[in-house]
């Protein structure tokens, strides 16, 4: 790989892996496996390791997942900073690489130390706050430097008590841990969800998350969640390890799990392992791992952290549960940007609790790559309980004369020749305006609850497509109650608060309309980012591909995919249709402007902080600040976090300019900086 392609690499990586950590997180819906995920974040780690010029601040490998919802103002929860933040640990699927994790630590330190194994639950992170003895606050693992507050929800969480019993717990501490749903709530949850024709939870993880992101407390009790904890933050309670500090927690009537073990050897870690990767089938809900832990506080105090992972623990990740069938056919299907997709439709087989008939083949590239023929047996795998795939196939029970699968060249859908862009390994229908499947999912999309969050699901869109009332999203807001009566199903109720729904859609703000118009690559963070940075669509649709990648987390990838929308002239048509029946298309002034009371002064920061350097340029620009990248004389501050570069500091003395820490900048913007606290910790 030489540079020019590294780059590209990197980029792309980086947009597939914020993509679906969003995916994860935010929107409860992922479509990729854990394993896939890991995978190629560790080829992210070794591209920036060999390419250190192309690693940014904001990659993924340097800060972790966000779950955090919009506002208040848009329904949302309020949120509160962690007074630890709440880090994420690193994933290993190797014996070897636990082994190695237990070297690199006896070499760092000369006292003996044992490990504290636990399971690594499958749910939604939760940090629980208890003041004088009672739930003061539940939040969220939000970016990891804030959450959103859902101490409301957790209250009804039967098994999270509102009151410590016992003595000898701090006036005030956290703990953290997950909240999980078990199998027999995740079956009733989604049968329920099936007979009123509701999209099914992928998983428990999944519909924990969301349970736990409701608006309505009383609906939270009814869907059966429970909490575990494993962790109490270091400097909150004094206690010689982290198993003791567990078991106070028990004794305070917190629910902490029982299935841990004290190991003092590689060969007690892996029968650890090795008895829970049989046992935890018959655990009543999801689990994926170990987790191991140096069990000694002050060695973990000693160890201290990396950018986003603490060196004293890793998390060993099971296999995939495993099956294998025959394959029944193939099918092409086509998605809203075009990319054609096979599906291997297979004799049902039982993984992981559900029944499995189709799995996705991805692209050509991957058929060819496990030699797949017409009726193999195939090995399946649901790895996280999530989508299934085929990771291989069985040879010795392949027929005799069995023949390739023929990957189509002309779209399953509409006809149209398909093409292959250079450096894509999907084949794509170009035609965008005509092909009934991507108009279908475009508008889908533009509906969904994170776009325009329109009360309409696929069945609507099919209806409305088939009567030829809409193709693209603008027709939407010309529709009529008597045109909606025409729907199967509908009556006057249902159509009236379809109308009502649009005409609350005018009212969303630019950055999600800038996401619902569809981007390929631009997710619903990179489009709030687009939408802040420049202002407006104009202002977006005129820019360069240089300007496009001064934006944060914007890279070629993204920049030229945004330079081929808007060199359409049917997407600027469809966005001028948009912008005259009253959408926003730009972002109003108080959006953008959190205060003026950086106005005038010019900031130069430098240094490691508490979140990425491009939300703290961010919040410069929202206060009326102006950024600049060396010290002058027109400096007004250097903002410095941890290890600014020595040059800079020195410039500034010279100058007679004012260095200013993290937390003055905080205060200075009424950034609430009360309850952090400079030490990292776990979870």
């Amino acid at each position: 790989m030489d540079y020019t392609e590294a780059k590209h690499r990197i980029e792309q990586l980086k947009a597939i892996l914020w993509e679906n950590s969003r995916k994860y997180y935010v929107e409860n819906a992922p479509t990729m496996s854990d394993y896939e995920y890991d995978q190629l974040m560790h080829e992210l780690e070794q591209l920036e390791a060999l390419y250190p010029e192309f690693a940014t601040p904001d990659s993924p490998t340097r800060r972790v997942g966000s779950d955090l919802e919009e506002g208040p103002q848009e329904g949302g929860f309020a949120k509160y900073p962690h007074k630890y933040p709440m880090l994420s640990l690193g994933n290993t699927y190797s014996i070897a690489e636990v082994e190695e994790f237990a070297e690199r630590a006896a070499k760092s330190i000369d006292t003996p130390f044992t490990y504290c194994c636990e399971l690594k639950f499958d749910g939604t992170a939760i940090c629980l706050t208890y003041r004088n003895g009672k739930l003061f606050r539940a939040l969220t693992r939000g970016d990891g430097v804030q959450g959103d507050d859902v101490t409301a929800n957790a209250r009804h969480i039967a098994s999270i008590p509102h009151s410590l019993r016992g003595s000898g717990w701090p006036e005030e501490f956290e703990i953290r841990g997950e909240v999980l749903m078990p199998y027999e709530s995740f079956d009733r949850l989604n049968h329920e969800r099936e007979l009123q024709e509701e999209a099914l939870f992928a998983n428990p993880r999944n519909a924990a998350s969301g349970s736990l992101k409701l608006q309505d407390p009383e609906e939270v009790g009814r869907r059966g969640l429970f909490c575990t904890l494993y962790h109490i933050p270091t400097g909150q309670v004094h206690f010689p390890t982290h198993d003791a500090a567990l078991q106070a927690a028990s004794e305070w009537g917190l629910p902490v799990s029982d299935k841990r073990r004290i190991c003092r050897s590689i060969g007690e870690i892996e029968d650890f392992i090795g008895y829970w990767d049989s046992a935890r089938k018959d655990l009543p809900y999801a689990t994926d791992g170990i987790v191991i832990k140096i069990n000694e506080m002050a060695v973990q105090q000693q160890l201290g952290f990396t950018a986003k992972s603490p060196r004293w623990a890793v998390a060993y990740k099971f296999k995939a549960e495993q099956a294998c069938t025959p394959i029944l056919s193939i099918d092409y299907q086509v998605g809203r940007t075009g990319a054609v997709t096979p599906v291997a439709n297979l004799s049902p087989v039982l993984l992981s609790g559900t029944m499995v008939k189709r799995a996705t083949l991805v692209n050509e590239d991957q058929i060819r790559s496990l030699d797949i023929h017409e009726g193999d047996w195939v090995y399946v795998e649901k790895g996280g309980e999530i989508i299934p795939k085929i990771t291989a196939v069985e040879p010795s029970r392949r027929a005799d004369g069995a023949s390739r699968p023929a990957f189509p060249r002309v779209c399953p859908d509409c006809g149209t020749p398909l093409v292959k862009p250079e450096g894509e390994a999907r084949w794509f229908c170009p035609n965008t305006t005509g092909c009934p499947t991507q108009i279908k999912g475009r508008i889908l999309h533009f509906l969904s609850r994170k776009a325009m969050n329109v009360l309409a699901g696929e069945a609507t869109v099919e209806q409305l497509y088939n009567l030829g009332l809409v193709r693209t999203p603008a027709d939407l807001y010309s529709l009529g109650e008597a045109q909606l009566l025409r729907l199967e199903g509908w009556k006057e109720r249902s159509a009236r608060r379809f109308l009502q729904s649009l005409r609350d859609s005018l009212k969303v703000p630019f950055e999600r309309v800038l996401f619902a118009i569809g981007i390929r690559y631009v997710g619903e963070t990179t489009a709030r980012d687009i939408a802040r940075h420049f202002g407006s669509v104009e202002a977006i649709q005129n820019a360069s591909r240089e300007e496009l990648l001064a934006v944060p987390e914007v890279g070629e990838v993204i920049a030229d995919s945004i330079l081929a929308f808007f060199g359409s002239e049917a997407n600027v048509l469809e966005i001028r249709r948009l912008q005259e029946v009253g959408l926003r298309f730009s972002v109003d002034a108080q959006e953008r402007k959190m205060s003026d009371i950086l106005s005038g002064k010019t900031l130069v920061i430098s240094g490691n902080f508490s979140v990425s350097r491009e939300e703290i340029k961010s919040l410069i620009e929202a206060n009326g600040g102006k950024n600049s990248g060396s010290v002058s004389g027109k400096t007004t501050y250097l903002l410095a976090g941890s290890k600014p570069g020595p040059e800079k500091v020195k410039k500034a003395t010279e100058l007679g300019i004012e260095i200013i820490d993290e937390a003055r900048f905080r205060q200075m913007i009424g950034w609430s900086d009360e309850s952090m606290d400079p030490e990292p910790t776990l979870f």
